[in-house]
């Protein structure tokens, strides 16, 4: 039968968090809940993608953008499918959905020490940008300000 590639819908949810919590690299947190995946996906609709082995999630990818940039978040391919392309589909399928829509430029977070993503996203022609800095804010465990 093969790996199908399908746009991801919220009930595809629960599989997707497992698989996140599954994988080494992949950080879950308060946003990843079923309601902010839900928002998410309705923002940017047609740009994240589940990978299916029959009725498995095999892998996934969070696509989103601002208008101006694209974002890649949240890949991840379960262990025993990786070196089979299906990374790879994953990504090219966020790229030209966001091309389609006429954004060209993209970003992806990676923690620095996933070795492993780094390398991924190298052989796909990603660079790393070290002349920026990540600033954020989690409103959600500062608690009452």
């Amino acid at each position: 039968m093969g790996i199908l590639i399908q746009e991801m819908t919220i009930e595809d949810y629960q599989d997707v968090r497992n698989l996140w919590e599954q994988t080494e690299g992949i950080e879950t947190a308060d946003t990843d809940s079923r309601e902010g995946l839900s928002r998410f996906l309705e923002r940017n609709p047609g740009l994240s993608f589940v990978a299916r082995d029959g009725e498995n999630i095999v892998g996934v990818v969070l696509c989103g953008h601002d208008g101006r940039r694209g974002y890649i978040d949240q890949l991840a391919v379960r262990k025993s499918y990786r070196r089979q392309g299906i990374g790879r589909s994953l990504v090219s399928r966020c790229v030209y959905n966001l091309m389609r829509i006429g954004i060209r430029k993209w970003h992806l977070f990676v923690f620095e020490d996933n070795e492993e993503a780094i390398k991924f996203w190298n052989k796909l022609g990603w660079a790393k940008r070290v002349e920026l800095v990540t600033m954020s804010r989690d409103y959600a465990n500062e608690g009452n300000i």
